[in-house]
């Protein structure tokens, strides 16, 4: 069987790779020029199963409009008369509900737990040693952000998810330079720790993974953009690339990252995903500095901090409306704001390197996964900032099912059919 998968991120490269290890003949086509070099490129390395949330919560409309006018903030909106803006915003407000929260919270943990345990047998089997890092803490600045959390943990309590919440004390136990921080006036309330979350170089990994891939008979194929060729039914026959040549195949996998909405509209399926601007920067650590043992996210800005060996990769804000390549100052001011309130005195900031662009995210929260309503096609994308957890479980799922066989996991809440339904 042929599949021609759309997309080389860490999402379509995991699919490539379940593909080939069902025997199938596999296609990777993507309009950049090299393995993980957009949205994958910026990731915050953090492979957050236990973690993993929803955007969409209860009191996140109230946190996200309180920002919109801050210096620094966790969200950005710019003036757009973009439709598909306001319409997503709607049904994102409509996923704040409590219940809405907890059962696509359950879902996104259910899917992220199975992608760590597919991922920690592909590293024993291969060797992979992608810079990784055990453990996980997320820093609550006030007592409003401790409160915040209440219906995460206790969805996290009802599923037996390991995690612990930390008095400041405690906190300060975990890692030194959390005392360093404290003791320069950042307030730190208590903090929430994940045993079983870890990071680690979601972009060094990818390309680990596509190697393993070509080894094994997979085609990459570069500054390639795939058109869609469909047969008089309406069946998806394969792909057109944009110098003519045609890739038939029996299955074509969408896994691209924000260019797959307009893709599938072309064809009729319409997906509620919104390209959502995300910011990173990798900055080095000063001379001899120690940084923290483990990645931690600040609850308050959304900001992650990763160590990546001598380097750290700050990574957050949510900017809706900014589809362009230009970087927003307030984003960047909070990344910069997070760094020294956490790690002062400990960064090089004139070395940074930044980056930004833009993540495909569901107003629900997890990825959409599985057959279209057109034979031949299947999704495997909307990941947002979730897409390293969930990768390589969900490029297992998809590969499974167009083998014919049954997922490993229940996929109730991941597959397309669910925005038919009303919730």
């Amino acid at each position: 069987m042929r599949v021609i998968v759309i997309g080389a991120g860490i999402v379509g490269v995991c699919t490539a790779y379940w593909l080939n290890r069902h025997g199938m003949q596999v296609t990777v086509v993507d309009r950049r020029s090299g393995i993980a070099q957009e949205s994958s490129y910026g990731s915050a390395g953090i492979l957050a199963a236990d973690y993993a949330s929803p955007w969409a919560a209860p009191g996140m409309p109230g946190h996200f409009f309180s920002h919109l006018f801050k210096a620094e903030a966790p969200v950005a909106l710019r003036t757009s008369l973009d439709p598909a803006l306001w319409k997503w915003l709607v049904k994102w407000l409509g996923q704040c509900r409590a219940e809405r929260y907890a059962a696509n919270k359950r879902t996104m943990q259910r899917v992220a737990r199975y992608s760590r345990a597919q991922l920690a047998d592909l590293r024993e089997e291969h060797g992979f040693e992608y810079e990784r890092r055990s453990g996980y803490l997320q820093l609550l600045r006030t007592q409003r952000d401790l409160e915040r959390t209440e219906p995460a943990r206790r969805v996290m309590q009802d599923s037996g998810i390991a995690h612990r919440l930390l008095s400041p004390d405690e906190a300060l136990a975990m890692d030194v330079h959390l005392q360093d921080a404290v003791h320069v006036g950042t307030p730190l309330a208590g903090a929430i720790h994940y045993p079983d979350d870890e990071s680690g170089n979601c972009p060094l990994f990818a390309r680990l993974l596509a190697a393993e891939c070509e080894r094994s008979g997979v085609e990459f194929k570069f500054n390639a953009v795939a058109h869609p060729m469909q047969n008089a039914s309406g069946a998806v026959t394969g792909v057109r690339l944009k110098d003519g040549a045609m890739l038939p195949a029996q299955a074509v996998v969408m896994a691209g990252g924000s260019d797959a909405a307009g893709w599938l509209g072309r064809l009729g399926i319409a997906v509620p995903m919104y390209p959502v601007k995300g910011y990173a920067a990798n900055l080095p650590l000063r001379g001899d500095a120690i940084g923290p043992r483990r990645a931690f996210v600040d609850e308050a800005y959304r900001v992650t901090v990763t160590p990546l060996g001598q380097r750290l990769r700050i990574a957050g804000t949510a900017e809706l409306g900014g589809r362009g390549p230009g970087m927003h100052g307030k984003a960047l001011r909070t990344l910069v704001r997070v760094a020294q309130d956490w790690l002062p005195g400990m960064l090089d900031l004139s070395r940074a390197t930044w980056w930004s662009g833009t993540r495909p995210m569901t107003p629900d929260g997890p990825p959409i996964l599985g057959a279209t309503r057109l034979p031949g096609l299947y999704v495997n994308t909307g990941h947002g900032s979730h897409g390293w957890s969930m990768a390589v479980g969900t490029g297992r799922i998809l590969a499974d099912l167009v083998a014919g066989k049954t997922p490993d996991i229940d996929l109730d809440g991941l597959d397309i059919g669910r925005y038919a339904r009303k919730n």
